[in-house]
């Protein structure tokens, strides 16, 4: 059974299981006394068996995750029992449903919000797919839009918009499975992108509008926030490891030396001494100091194509549905491919955004080594289970697997899972 949002667990931790592509990563919290989250365990594991977010062996992808939360365990000095999760894989898709019903003049209280939501739910096609998130989009009574709550009014007709973000079935089931595995229960599962926007944006930043793109290892997932709500979630299965593989393939260099020379000289805009600059690449099959020289420029041509291609894709996907202006001017990057040199300009120039890294904001206690963009999700994750983020998204999980409600709407959610 999952916990409700709003519920801590009897241990009074919290803790979150970032899976990704590269690495593993298991953060546990607890809340101190000024009503903050306080880390107080921290386990990071190289993954194995996890491509491009999607569990690609089982046993693998198990002892990753296990190695990571024991060693969360360990430090916090306590034993889990549950996980909140993210998922980056599953091709997620975003849809907005909207629909009404007649209130006659009466105040709306909860039973006209649990109809309007069942509503909603008869309308959703969900075959072979999973709802992470269905985000009520603002409320609207006789066509005055724009209510946060509207319990409480009157009018004839409640209507609502509600954002959907769904992911396939297969995937997500194998993640859970993994999970079960190591012995734990998953607490709840939230967009990759979601999550890191929880952890490093800023109220006024979402108000206002602004794009979030996590670059993962093996994903590249976006979420767009306008008016405090997240109205958009879509992503494309390139990230960071392509780059590292293109490096290896084109100098025939072993793929952990291509990674080193990514992340020491790599560039994806590159300046004019670069030609200049020479560099060693330590040579395939041909043991320990055999190298071959080659310009730094020539780094930088390998990097710089399929970091535009992943950029121009999350762009196309922006324009495709709407929104490449609704985002605001603003653009957060988070994720470890993000922390490559020149990605930031190449980013504001493709789209045309002003630019700034994002990473954990909100937690306390994080080591240095560990608060960086490449730690966005897992810290996210924890602020969403903890339902610590701004108290009028009225995000909600998937109905038919679990978390409960948020906030105030914690009763509406119960009656939806238990009738549902």
């Amino acid at each position: 059974m999952n916990a409700p949002r709003s519920a801590l667990p009897r241990s009074g931790l919290i803790a979150a299981v970032d899976i990704g592509s590269t690495k593993t990563v298991c953060f546990v919290v607890r809340a101190d006394d000024n009503a903050g989250l306080r880390v107080v365990g921290i386990g990071c594991q190289a993954s194995r068996g996890v491509q491009a977010g999607s569990i690609v062996n089982m046993e693998a992808a198990e002892q990753s995750i296990a190695a990571a939360v024991n060693a969360a365990e360990e430090m916090a000095g306590d034993t889990l029992r549950q996980v909140w999760i993210n998922v980056s894989d599953g091709q997620p898709r975003s849809r907005s449903v909207a629909v009404d019903v007649t209130i006659a003049g009466h105040e709306v209280g909860d039973a006209d919000l649990r109809r309007v939501m069942l509503q909603s739910r008869q309308a959703i096609d969900t075959v072979d797919r999973t709802i992470l998130h269905a985000m009520p989009v603002r409320y609207s009574i006789d066509g005055n839009r724009s209510i946060r709550d509207p319990r409480g009014m009157t009018g004839q007709r409640l209507g609502v918009n509600i954002h959907l973000v769904t992911a396939a079935d297969g995937p997500l089931s194998n993640i859970e499975s993994c999970i079960s595995r190591c012995h734990l229960d998953v607490a709840g599962r939230a967009s990759t992108p979601y999550a890191s926007a929880l952890a490093s944006l800023v109220k006024d930043e979402m108000d206002l509008g602004v794009t979030v793109i996590d670059m993962g290892g093996g994903t590249t997932t976006a979420a767009v926030f306008f008016d405090g709500d997240c109205i958009h979630v879509d992503g494309v299965p390139i990230g960071g490891q392509h780059v590292t593989n293109d490096v290896a393939r084109v100098l025939s260099t072993p793929a952990e030396k291509a990674e080193r020379l990514k992340t020491l000289y790599g560039n994806a805009v590159g300046c004019v001494d670069d030609e200049r600059e020479m560099i060693d690449v330590p040579m395939i099959g041909e043991g320990d100091g055999n190298t071959s020289q080659v310009p730094r420029s020539m780094l930088t041509s390998i990097i710089r194509p399929r970091v535009e291609e992943t950029l121009e894709m999350i762009r196309s996907q922006l324009v495709a549905a709407g929104l490449e202006n609704l985002g605001g001017r603003r653009l957060v990057l988070t994720g470890g491919a993000s922390q490559l040199h020149g990605v930031c300009d190449l980013a504001g120039q493709i789209l045309d955004k002003q630019v700034r890294i994002g990473q954990p904001i909100w937690l306390k206690g994080l080591a240095q080594a560990t608060s960086g963009p490449a730690f966005t999700t897992c810290a996210g994750l924890l602020r969403y289970g903890a339902g610590r983020h701004d108290s009028n998204e009225l995000e909600f999980s998937d109905w038919a697997h679990a978390g409960g409600l948020m906030g105030r709407f914690g009763r509406l959610g119960q009656w939806l899972r238990e009738n549902l």
